[in-house]
């Protein structure tokens, strides 16, 4: 999957230019951000493109050396599941 990448946002698009993925996070105080929303059209769901995003997501946070908290539901389980990216994770 091709994304595009915004500041503190990943998305993907699909011919007709609507946004069928994204992830976004935007900066909550100085190299902290909150990742707030993950979405996924009901005709992707299932093929792995949601954890596509966080991985995207995570990369690009840990690029920019920010730190994240997060107040979205996929994103925290996410992160439990991938331990080995909790670097970026604010205490």
């Amino acid at each position: 999957m091709n994304f595009s990448y915004e500041p503190n946002k990943i998305f993907a698009i699909n011919g007709g230019g609507e946004i069928i993925a994204e992830v976004t996070f935007p900066e909550v105080k100085d190299n902290v951000v909150n990742i707030n929303h993950t979405f996924v059209d009901p005709t992707l769901r299932g093929q792995g493109v949601a954890s596509l995003l966080l991985q995207e997501a995570y990369q690009t946070i840990k690029n920019q050396n920010k730190k994240a908290i997060m107040t979205c539901s996929y994103a925290v389980k996410w992160f439990e599941q991938h331990t080995e990216c909790s670097d970026i994770l604010s205490k």
